[in-house]
């Protein structure tokens, strides 16, 4: 049985899109309409944002807004740690994926000398760095922190000093790099990513599992692949980016792509993953009520909370 904690993360700087800082409210809303009170029996904390950062000029464009970012890793990464010292199990509902790089941290920070894995259930990579990153938007470089990765041999841009020094900053959070080894990451439903982010996925040959073979093999014989694949690390985090799912549903998701899960296929794939006794923290993110119709996103989301923590508590 597992006590859980809810952390959340208004954060929306590290989207190119507006309106993530206002998905886990939407996860509430969802949670009210289905007359539910599950956010009543969790302690809950909020952790401050950054969000003001939308509003002035960007500095630095191939890392947008990148100092907010550094400030979110370190709260989120200090609170992260402090709730897994605690003995809580941390549910993260956070605004972009940018920050996910920080929960990683402070699950490295709480266990420093454990094996950490990942199972990255997103359409996209986010692999890239300010050297390769087609946009500027952090939310596609989490990964990227967290293995410790420039991908300079894939470098497209320059970038001006500050820049650089708050990207190692960022790498370096809590004194340990790399947090995670890029082959103890496993994604799942990947399939939306550029050259760059292939190259590192082929260089460090990264586990990808497709949206085809989730829905050929079912549920059950996915989560054996990946924990028997994942079966030296001590301790495995679950990201769930609702863009995982396919585009016909999630529209309320600042980068929707086709091709991807159905609602009950994910739900019933996390469930099984959240069976599992190295499962140390479940993470939620990139729920945009204002691209949405009648807060669709939200509610599949808050249905995959729900189970999965009924599982959780399960277990």
């Amino acid at each position: 049985m597992k006590n859980i904690k809810i952390i959340e993360v208004k954060s929306e700087i590290g989207a190119g899109t507006r309106g993530a800082s206002l998905g886990v409210d939407a996860i509430k809303i969802a949670a009210l309409d289905f007359m539910s009170n599950f956010f009543v029996h969790f302690p809950t904390e909020a952790i401050e944002t950054e969000n003001k950062l939308l509003f002035e000029p960007i500095e630095s464009p191939y890392a947008k807004r990148i100092k907010g970012t550094l400030a979110m890793y370190e709260r989120i990464s200090k609170s992260v740690c402090e709730t897994v010292k605690a003995n809580w199990f941390p549910v993260v509902l956070s605004g972009d994926h940018s920050t996910a790089g920080a929960t990683i941290a402070g699950l490295k920070l709480a266990h420093p000398k454990s094996k950490l894995g990942v199972i990255w259930i997103d359409a996209h990579a986010d692999l890239h760095t300010p050297y390769t990153t087609p946009s500027g938007n952090m939310h596609g470089m989490p990964l990227a922190t967290a293995i410790a990765e420039d991908n300079i041999d894939c470098k497209v841009h320059e970038i001006d000093e500050q820049t650089s020094n708050m990207w190692k900053a960022l790498k370096n959070i809590g004194k340990i790099a790399p947090k995670v080894l890029p082959e103890d990451i496993v994604f799942i439903s990947l399939r939306d990513y550029e050259k760059e982010e292939d190259y590192l996925i082929k260089q460090y040959g990264m586990k990808v599992f497709t949206t085809s073979e989730v829905r050929r093999k079912g549920p059950e014989a996915i989560s054996r692949s990946v924990f028997r694949y994942l079966s030296d690390c001590d301790y495995i985090y679950v990201s769930f980016d609702v863009d995982s799912l396919d585009s016909s549903i999630s529209k309320g998701t600042g980068t929707p792509v086709s091709n991807g899960l159905r609602e009950r296929e994910a739900e019933d794939l996390i469930s099984k993953f959240m069976q599992h006794r190295k499962i140390c923290c479940f993470e939620i993110t990139e729920v945009n009520p204002t691209l949405d119709r009648e807060n669709l996103m939200a509610e599949i989301a808050f249905n995959i909370l729900q189970r999965s923590v009924n599982v959780l508590m399960m277990n």
